[in-house]
């Protein structure tokens, strides 16, 4: 027997159905409400908990308001991002944004990444891109990638390309190491995302040649520096007509630093923008042209063969007529001669500060006078390699008395400890000085002639024995850096320079422990390589107490009674807050002595 079942009203029947019709199971992310189904945006839901309608004017108008929206969530179109939610889970994975949070922004591109400022590049201020991680801490993040690791943070996601894209359109320096098997599309790849770039460095490890230079005029057409160094392995194959095609077509061009270019054969450069040129390994130049009114500094190293047939006389000659603002000349040549300075002497040029001729062992005493009655007002002379003795020392030091802060006479045979203790006492504004392989002993200076020595004048020998033990006293206020690596005939120094923060004692072999005296407070690096166990010794333990000495002590001050003498805290001190900054940096410093 059945039993009767309770009676149902029609519009509660509809309603209860759609309820439990519109009650969908609950998806994680999903853009539906969980009860009714409509979207989330903008929606108040009318169901209830349990399914039944909570808001309802009059019995009629419920059912027709739950027909209206099943049949408007049956006619809706399926969850676009439901296909795309393996992606979504890939993005969480990555620690990206979280995707619910986002899924109401009005603006959404197809791949899944909201662009809230749609028709423009986003705000670097204000824009958060990942993990609450704002646009402007990613582009520092990544403005400090090597080129390479740029280029792969590009491929992570479509934010991290869009700030890389930015990143390389802002860059206007670009440092990039081109490995061996590089081909020159890498090279062009990656010059043409630098629109603005405009300096450029290079380190080669495979050939150069003339494409890679017309590949880097190409890309760059704002280019204003350009330095390309090569490796041991690698061989630079531009020619002198080349090179002047590339600076006559890059108007901007200020600096042109280049290494091995022993291709180069002549050249003829015309620029009235270019102000730097560095050029090594230059060999057998048949013609020199330099047409460059606004030339400020010039260096040209030759390679150190025989048979280089450069004529010098010639250059210098020409480059003191076309280059008539030079502020820095340097020149490095065995085939560096006196007429070579008497050419640059007879250029005069009045804005010259800085004068580096080395390795010219025909440079004399003579050429020292020529260069000090044109240029008075050098503040930077290297003659490394030449042949002065004190005599040209002591010419430096009356007429640039005033001006000259480095000197520099490495590999100068014919200079003793008196010449630098004389330099070092009557230039007060000197900085920089060095005397490397200058006091060497007579094994080092005539090692092949050993066996002749019996053979020689007293007189010779007696002056080549005293040569080889000297001494080195130097008291200087401002000297910063003093070199006198190779000085194997040294056998006493004492230094007393308060600023002196860098020592060079490489190879000093004859130097005793016990006949070193360093005075310097400011000492922070001292090169000891080849030197002997108890001068590092000696060495090492100087400048710990010359540290010591200059630690940071509170003042002293007795008790009330009067008998006993405490340090008393910074508190009751009555330094200065100069003095206090002071003796806190003296305590800090530390010095290093280098054995490689």
């Amino acid at each position: 027997m059945h039993c009767p079942l309770p009676h149902i009203s029609s519009s509660s029947a509809t309603a209860v159905s759609a309820s439990f019709d519109l009650k969908p199971a609950k998806r994680r992310g999903s853009y539906n409400c969980g009860r009714c189904g409509l979207p989330k945006k903008g929606h108040v839901c009318q169901v209830s908990p349990d399914g039944i309608t909570t808001s309802a004017s009059t019995p009629t108008s419920t059912p027709a308001a739950a027909i209206t929206q099943t049949s408007s969530s049956a006619a809706r179109p399926p969850n676009p991002h439901s296909a795309r939610q393996s992606y979504s889970h890939l993005r969480r994975a990555l620690d990206f944004d979280d995707i619910d949070i986002r899924r109401d922004s009005p603006e959404l591109d197809i791949g899944g990444y909201d662009n809230p400022f749609p028709g423009r590049d986003p705000d670097p201020d204000s824009e958060i891109v990942s993990g609450g991680l704002l646009v402007r801490c990613l582009w520092e993040i990544l403005r400090r990638l090597p080129p390479a690791g740029l280029m792969v943070a590009g491929c992570v996601c479509k934010r991290w390309r869009e700030t890389t894209k930015r990143l390389w359109r802002a860059a206007e320096e670009l440092r990039l190491l081109v490995p061996p098997k590089a081909r020159l599309g890498f090279i062009g790849s990656v010059l043409q995302k630098c629109p603005s770039l405009t300096r450029l460095s290079l380190k080669v490890k495979s050939d150069v040649d003339a494409t890679m230079l017309a590949c880097i005029a190409f890309s760059c057409p704002k280019l204003e520096s350009m330095e390309i160094s090569t490796s041991d392995a690698a061989v630079n194959r531009i020619t002198g007509d080349e090179l002047g095609r590339f600076v006559a077509d890059k108007c901007c061009l200020v600096s042109l630093k280049m290494e091995g270019c022993s291709n180069l054969g002549s050249f003829v450069l015309s620029s009235s923008s270019l102000s730097t040129l560095w050029l090594s390994d230059l060999y057998s130049l048949s013609k020199t042209v330099l047409n460059c009114p606004n030339l400020k500094e010039i260096s040209l190293e030759f390679a150190r063969q025989e048979n280089d047939t450069t004529d010098l006389i010639t250059l210098v000659d020409g480059m003191g007529r076309s280059c008539p603002r030079l502020q820095n000349i340097h020149i490095a040549s065995i085939r560096l001669s006196h007429a070579v300075v008497l050419s640059l002497t007879a250029a005069n040029l009045r804005g010259l500060r800085m004068l580096s001729l080395v390795l010219g062992s025909e440079i004399t005493d003579a050429s020292v006078a020529a260069i000090a009655s044109s240029y008075s007002g050098l503040e930077l002379l290297d003659l490394s390699g030449s042949s002065i003795t004190d005599s040209g020392i002591g010419m430096i030091c009356n007429v640039f008395q005033n001006t000259l802060s480095s000197l520099l006479l490495a590999l100068c045979p014919n200079i003793t400890s008196s010449g630098i203790q004389f330099a070092t006492a009557q230039l007060p504004l000197l900085e920089l000085m060095d005397c490397g392989m200058t006091i060497c002993d007579l094994d080092s200076q005539n090692s092949p002639s050993e066996e002749s020595g019996d053979n020689q004048p007293p007189n010779t020998l007696k002056s080549k024995l005293h040569l080889m033990y000297q001494k080195l006293i130097i008291k200087h206020s401002r000297l910063k850096k003093l070199s006198l690596w190779g000085c194997s005939g040294l056998e006493a120094l004492c230094l007393s320079c308060p600023e002196l923060n860098d020592l060079n004692l490489n190879s000093c072999k004859n130097l005793h422990p016990e006949k070193l005296l360093l005075q310097c407070p400011s000492l922070q690096n001292v090169h000891a390589s080849g030197c002997e166990e108890l001068l590092i010794g000696a060495i090492k333990s100087q400048v710990s107490d010359g540290l010591a000495s200059v630690e940071n002590h509170f003042p002293c001050k007795r008790l009330a009674d009067g008998s006993k003498r405490v340090r008393a805290p910074s508190c009751l001190s009555q330094q200065s807050d100069d003095d206090k900054k002071r003796r806190r940096m003296v305590g800090r410093q530390s010095c290093n002595v280098l054995l490689d």
